[in-house]
């Protein structure tokens, strides 16, 4: 027998034991059943019924609700899963029911061996989240206290339409580099490099990337089974320990290197009115302050920059495929605007299409098609189904989005859904699905919005958006994960006329580049 099957047959046992010995000392059970789901093996349970690799996972439970009805559940070496594919019921329970649905369940892979468990986004619900909660909301939750950075967006949205002009081919990577450029100053006031990769920028996409692959469960064993972490390296099948190392070390410096540009600008008597800097104001002395004040930034930092991302590459693959909503969108833009200045976040109340377009957008496909789970903190009934305390909540977010009962033709890019018409109901506003529910509704959603209508509407403003001259159609599909991308595709991206070429140009002198900070920080690690 192979050091592997012996550590196979070992790990089994192991587990039997345990579930037994639980199934042993449980009292006599009382309470409804579980929600409906498929049959589980012996030992493993469901293990075989999570998402395959390179599936979807909005995609593959959506299945159930098909199967076994609006809620269905399945369990993982004990762990009970329960899946929503209804709208109602994740209201009923993540929002109504909040206090007993509002923690995060105990991620070991991507919580405590790489450290997320220490972000807003994965924090239990404590007094630590709390305050993350607090801090965000007093510098960037509500509209007013949003509006001190909208002037810092609209430049850095001009300096995008300028990068796109001129290498229009390398689009994604763009998007990245403006979305990282504005939070990272909003955050820390850091100046990213505007004509190279920046290495905070680079840092925080990584991280974020690597996020999205260790946050789906089971995407890594020792999150079904938490005592192999204690393995030692040298036995066979843990490579993911030393890969767990390295995505630490990563984590590690994307948080604490901005942390120290902070401070060191603020020795520097150079500080800029960032986020951070406005929580080192508040206080920043003993080590629970340091570490709430960073984490709280570096849950800004790389959250915001990951989904800015994946929401502006969707608009560039809708408007690729959909001529007729562009054309829709630069009239009333010419209409309202005219073709002398780019539209600000003034303009929006008097742009109702392009309003649309940015609800179109969330809809059409979620940042974070899954969202992230919650975790129930006491036992619950729901629709005569037991959800045992500790339970892993998911709410199938791509599907509250594309329910043909409540959307027409869901799979279409159609923006006039969101426009008034007589005879006809509006359908619900995407925004109360995609920046999550209850206590853990996203607290930077109003900056994230202003971000994709401001771009969305300068781009449509200056650029023709058509598909690759060389391909019939694009192929739209998109990448598995907690947050999903487009897979790469093609657009053809020009100027609409020679006045909106010279248009983009005069951004440079409205708001001229700055200079990079990234040479401080090389010093300060050299």
């Amino acid at each position: 027998m192979t050091d592997l099957s012996t550590l196979t047959l070992g790990l089994a046992i192991s587990v039997a034991v345990v579930l037994i010995l639980k199934g042993l000392l449980s009292p006599a059970n009382e309470n409804p059943p579980l929600p409906p789901g498929p049959k589980g093996l012996p030992l493993a349970g469901n293990l075989n019924d999570l998402p395959k690799p390179g599936v979807l996972e909005a995609h593959h439970w959506l299945k159930h609700k098909d199967l076994y009805g609006p809620i269905s559940s399945v369990t993982v070496m004990g762990q009970t899963l329960v899946i929503i594919n209804d709208a109602q019921l994740a209201f009923e329970l993540l929002e109504k029911r909040s206090v007993k649905h509002s923690s995060r369940p105990r991620q070991i892979f991507a919580g405590e061996m790489l450290g997320w468990e220490n972000s807003l986004g994965l924090s239990q619900y404590n007094d630590r989240f709390r305050t993350y909660r607090k801090n965000m909301s007093r510098i960037i939750g509500s509209k007013t206290a949003a509006a001190q950075y909208n002037t810092l967006q609209e430049a850095e949205v001009g300096h995008f339409l300028l990068h796109v002009l001129d290498n229009p081919d390398d689009l994604v990577n763009q998007i990245r580099k403006e979305a990282g450029a504005v939070i990272l100053k909003i955050a820390y006031g850091y100046t990213a490099d505007p004509f190279k990769d920046d290495v905070l920028v680079s840092m925080a996409g990584d991280a974020m990337d690597k996020f999205a692959r260790a946050g789906v469960p089971g995407a890594f064993i020792v999150d079904m089974m938490p005592f192999l972490r204690y393995l030692p390296d040298w036995v066979p099948g843990t490579g993911w320990k030393r890969t767990a190392r390295q995505w630490a070390a990563e984590l590690n410096d994307v948080t604490e290197k901005p942390y120290a540009f902070v401070k060191h600008q603020i020795a520097q008597g150079k500080d800029d009115n960032s986020f951070l800097s406005r929580l080192l104001e508040a206080g920043d002395s003993t080590p629970e302050e340091k570490f709430t004040n960073k984490w709280s930034a570096m849950s800004l930092y790389t959250a915001g920059a990951d989904t800015t991302v994946s929401a502006l590459a969707c608009f560039f693959l809708a408007m690729s495929t959909s001529p007729d909503v562009q054309r829709k969108a630069q009239e009333e833009i010419d209409r309202v605007i005219g073709d002398d200045r780019l539209p600000t976040l003034v303009d929006r109340p008097s742009l109702p299409y392009i309003d649309a377009i940015v609800k179109e957008v969330l809809r059409w496909h979620p940042v974070a098609p899954m969202g992230l789970p919650h975790t129930s903190t006491a036992d619950d009934v729901c629709e005569g189904y037991f959800i045992p305390k500790g339970s892993m909540l998911f709410a199938n977010v791509w599907h509250f989005t594309h329910d043909p009962e409540v959307y027409d033709e869901p799979m279409s890019f159609k923006p006039e859904r969101f426009l008034p018409s007589e005879g006809k109901e509006l359908p619900p506003d995407p925004h109360t699905f995609v920046f999550g529910f209850g206590r853990r509704i996203c607290p930077g959603r109003i900056l994230a919005d202003n971000a994709l209508y401001l771009n969305i509407a300068q781009s449509l403003a200056v650029f023709a958006i058509t598909k690759d001259d060389q391909m019939v159609q694009p192929e739209i599909q998109f990448t598995p994960g907690v947050v999903s991308h487009p897979e790469p595709f093609k657009a053809t991206i020009k100027p609409r006329s020679l006045h909106h070429g010279k248009l983009i140009r005069s951004i440079e002198q409205v708001y001229p580049w700055e200079e990079s900070d990234a040479g401080i920080l090389e010093s300060m690690s050299s």
